[in-house]
């Protein structure tokens, strides 16, 4: 009996899940690689950051994703590259033989090149990253509630978004609704205290691409929510106290947050496979990589253009090019001729916090509640599992009716920019005195130790 042709996918994320499902019950056996052995819904991580959700919300299994798919198996391992020769997929403690192979290893932050910014800022692009990022946005008021310096609680309590994109207007929406419900009620100390939510685009406009009407609504709108919108602001150094523009300005903050740009994540340096801008792959019209028509890349890490540009990395992108490499592998070994990829652009859309949101759908323009319900609608339909669905509508239902945020906890984590995030307050004994603080609130006085605090360890 003549073994069933094997189709490796390098990564689960929409796109290699999408293209794993297509391949569900077909007689070929499917290996899915990825590092992680879960699932992340990016669309929603930033709400993560921003304490609204917790984080097993927007995660979901990849074994229970797939585990009715007798044809199709998980593999948990570190991809390091490929093996064009031998048709390996290489990864750290093993080699993966593929007959076919299907490259959806996603995105990285891209940078730009300036100083300071991989490792200052902070990036979302993964769970841990914003674990990471809302222990650092909760510990700056931990830190601020007990600082008597004022300028050291002025820089703590300036948050800075890199990136007027969907992903740098939505997390500022929810980090500034954040700050309203927050300092009121858990930090009265600080209820006089400004804290800052700068949004830092370098074009002229926030959310490039979408109709200026809706590009105006949102600049609107977070500016009504207190969010500082710096247009035509481009980054030039970021240091751990500061972030610096080309105009001369300058933001005393510790809490950077990079959303600016995307990249390929890396995988045609390691591979020897052609690189297009980037750090993407170029693919032809049927998804295969230039030179090598066993292998298929999709969605963030393959570039391919429509109508003289590059099509946009977003999920939608990644998960119908997932469906129409998988449907072209299975026309090749089935000996019928593939059928030539194209993009179906339907919209996009933006949240801008509490009852308001842009759309641009079918060629129509949405803002305001009707835009805000038809995103709600969408991301819980996206959403893997009905555990997540109900998490993420309890989450959302409760910060709604009680302008409270589900999740306030600084949780351990070794994450951060540069790894070296700060997760947890010195050792050190904190008594109350009698001295003013700012406002003429008593302050907490921190006093040193006479002996050397044993080290920290585990409770």
């Amino acid at each position: 009996m003549q073994p069933r042709p094997r189709i490796v996918i390098a990564g689960a994320g929409f796109g290699g899940l999408w293209a794993a499902k297509a391949l569900d019950g077909e007689p070929v056996e499917v290996v899915v690689v990825d590092r992680n052995n879960y699932h992340t819904f990016l669309p929603l991580l930033y709400q993560v950051a921003a304490a609204e959700i917790e984080p097993e919300a927007i995660a979901h299994a990849v074994r229970s994703t797939l585990n009715k798919s007798p044809n199709i198996h998980f593999l948990m391992a570190e991809i390091t590259g490929v093996d064009l020769t031998n048709r390996l997929l290489v990864c750290r403690d093993r080699d993966i033989f593929y007959d076919y192979l299907v490259l959806a290893t996603g995105s990285a932050t891209h940078f730009f090149g300036v100083p300071g910014a991989a490792d200052h800022a902070f990036e979302l692009k993964t769970l841990e990253q914003g674990i990471t990022l809302r222990n650092q946005i909760l510990a700056r008021f931990e830190k601020a509630a007990v600082e008597p310096d004022s300028l050291r609680r002025r820089a703590g309590l300036s948050f800075c978004i890199v990136g007027g994109g969907p992903t740098g207007v939505e997390f500022a929406g929810a980090l500034s609704e954040l700050v309203g419900g927050i300092v009121p009620r858990d930090y009265p100390v600080l209820a006089d205290e400004r804290v800052r939510v700068v949004l830092l685009e370098a074009a002229g406009t926030l959310l490039p691409g979408m109709p200026a009407r809706l590009a105006g609504y949102a600049h609107r709108r977070l500016e009504n929510m207190g969010v500082e919108v710096l247009t035509g602001a481009r980054v030039s150094r970021i240091t751990p106290v500061s972030l610096e523009c080309t105009n001369g300005r300058v933001v005393e903050t510790e809490t950077v947050v990079w959303t600016a740009g995307v990249r390929g994540s890396g995988f045609p340096q390691h591979s020897g496979l052609p690189e297009a801008p980037g750090g993407r792959i170029p693919v032809d019209d049927y998804l295969q990589v230039f030179g090598y028509p066993q292998v298929y890349a999709i969605g963030d890490i393959a570039w391919r253009e429509e109508g003289g540009a590059p099509l946009p990395m977003m999920a939608p992108v990644a998960t119908s090019q997932g469906e129409a490499a998988a449907r072209n592998i299975l026309r090749r070994i089935a000996n019928r001729p593939q059928r030539a990829y194209h993009y179906r652009d339907l919209g996009n859309m933006v949240t801008i916090g509490r009852n308001k949101a842009v759309a641009n759908l079918f060629g129509r323009s949405f803002c305001g509640r009707i835009a805000w319900l038809i995103w709600l609608v969408v991301h819980l339909f996206n959403l893997i599992g009905f555990r997540n669905r109900l998490l993420v509508l309890l989450g959302w239902a409760w910060d709604y009716f009680f302008f409270e945020r589900t999740v306030k906890l600084i949780l351990p984590s070794a994450g951060g920019p540069g790894g070296r995030a700060e997760a947890r307050v010195q050792a050190g004994r904190w008594v109350h005195c009698r001295q003013p603080g700012p406002h003429g609130r008593l302050w907490p006085h921190h006093v040193r130790p006479t002996s050397p605090p044993a080290p920290l360890g585990p409770a």
